[in-house]
């Protein structure tokens, strides 16, 4: 008879290890099942983001960007170092014992929790049974309610088939073995521009292209504008509006062809990234008989609580329509458990942030300026430069700026846009201003501490009243 629990998650991701938890917190028997390994085929929770994505990615732009500071900036503050060098395998080293040691707390997690953690890829059976299978080897269990939350994986193209070696997608961008000297990246959204931004600090000679006419075409193109000056002057080669037509390898070069507004073009490089997006990992998630509803794109639908077409099933994070992003997987993840429960859920879409990790960094939450013209909202907009700051001229980092758009008539805070040192860590307080119906006036209004980053988000807000003190408005 098959083991039986008042909710079983498929998939420890963000999603799935949190929503896993939070059941678990709420007094519900819960199972959470993944068939993720590590480099030594141990089981392995944390989903792409901890494996694969978010924290090795930090991992190895945190290191590069160390590098790139004392190659380059460091001298403006007196610090003189010659024979400087990039050992790539104690890069990579760190990296991985960064990885295991949270992996490995998410499993100390589980036991904390006293979830059971079930190694194998699972598999929706009718009458909320489902398959756990390693290899040939299956067992089941039974599920009052079930959670899907099988993330997702990048999306391949047949005009850059991956060899794993010189054509490769993300997760062999993160075991690179030596800096390439000219690498190719197919793609340049985040993932793209935070892998390609990685190996240019460390040296290599980085070309993306991208198939879109606009640079970062969801962000404020303000932001999007000021950001593509910094990469293109950290030598940085984006091309814009190209369509990769085919590669082909030789040696061990390899050379892509693409067609831009001037026509056939082509690059050789040591390394091709590709790096065009991700697809839900849903593929025979559950048996036909079960009826789980997928659109053309292989997203589970649901509705506005998670469930799905089948009863007592939800589904959350990558999965499902939305934002790819760890933290909304994770928020969803509560909501979700907290459904179950019994008890009141919410996730609030409108508010969800946005961050690129790159050198200025990238982050935005709330509308856009197009947005809001697209839906007729009026608006009036601040803006303020980090190079008005006495904080980022002492960083040498005076690059970039903080826009805030509120709306004309009440002042609400609809969007608000950063490019420039930690806009990661900025944008939590244009959230939660938005999350609480701030108005620019709210922000206007808070003492910010000086002198810090978060003061141009003070000039920002006073600016959209044409009031800001360090600059002319």
């Amino acid at each position: 008879m098959a083991d039986e629990f008042d909710v079983v998650v498929i998939g420890a991701g963000p999603a799935g290890y949190v929503a896993a938890i939070r059941c678990a917190q709420l007094g519900m028997s819960t199972a959470c099942i993944d068939d993720r390994t590590d480099k030594q085929g141990k089981p392995s929770p944390g989903g792409t983001c901890l494996n694969v994505g978010c924290i090795p990615s930090k991992a190895l732009l945190d290191s590069a960007e160390h590098y790139h500071h004392l190659n380059h900036e460091f001298a403006a503050h007196g610090i003189r170092v010659t024979g400087a060098s990039i050992d790539v395998a104690t890069m990579m080293a760190r990296k991985d014992k960064i990885v295991s040691t949270l992996t490995g707390g998410i499993d100390q997690l589980f036991k904390a929790n006293k979830i059971t953690y079930l190694h194998g890829r699972g598999r929706l059976l009718p009458g909320n049974e489902i398959e756990v299978s390693v290899g040939k080897d299956t067992r089941r269990v039974r599920a009052i309610n079930v959670i899907i939350a099988s993330g997702s994986m990048p999306i391949d193209i047949s005009v850059a088939p991956l060899d794993h070696d010189l054509i490769i997608d993300s997760t062999g961008a993160l075991e690179l073995e030596e800096v390439p000297r000219r690498l190719g990246v197919i793609g340049a959204g985040v993932i793209g521009l935070e892998m390609g931004s990685v190996w240019r600090r460390l040296g290599a000679e980085v070309t993306l292209l991208e198939a879109m006419d606009d640079f970062l075409p969801a962000a404020d193109p303000n932001i999007a504008r000021d950001a593509l000056k910094q990469f293109k002057a950290q030598g940085l080669n984006i091309k814009l509006g190209c369509t990769v037509t085919r590669s082909e390898i030789s040696g061990r070069k390899v050379t892509v062809w693409y067609k831009d507004k001037k026509g056939e073009q082509q690059i050789e490089v040591d390394r091709l990234i590709v790096s065009v997006g991700r697809k839900p990992n849903t593929d025979d998630i559950a048996d036909d008989v079960v009826g789980l509803a997928k659109n053309e794109r292989g997203f589970i639908e649901i509705d506005d609580q998670w469930r799905t077409s089948v009863p007592n099933v939800y589904a959350v994070g990558d999965a499902v329509r939305g934002a790819m992003l760890a933290h909304k997987g994770s928020e969803e993840g509560v909501a979700v458990a907290e459904f179950i429960s019994g008890n009141y859920a919410h996730v609030n879409y409108d508010v969800i942030p946005w961050v690129v990790y790159t050198l200025p960094e990238i982050a935005w939450a709330g509308k856009t300026e197009q947005q809001l013209k697209d839906e007729d909202i009026p608006y009036r907009t601040g803006a303020f430069p980090f190079a008005a700051t006495g904080r980022a001229r002492a960083m040498e980092q005076p690059v970039g700026q903080v826009r805030i758009i509120a709306h004309e008539r009440s002042d609400k805070v609809l969007g608000v846009h950063i490019v420039g040192p930690y806009a990661s860590e900025l944008i939590a307080e244009a959230v939660v201003a938005m999350e609480m119906q701030a108005t620019s006036e709210d922000i206007a209004r808070i003492v910010h501490a000086h002198p810090t980053l978060s003061e141009a988000m003070h000039e920002a807000a006073l600016a959209v009243d044409k009031r800001a003190i360090h600059k002319a408005n």
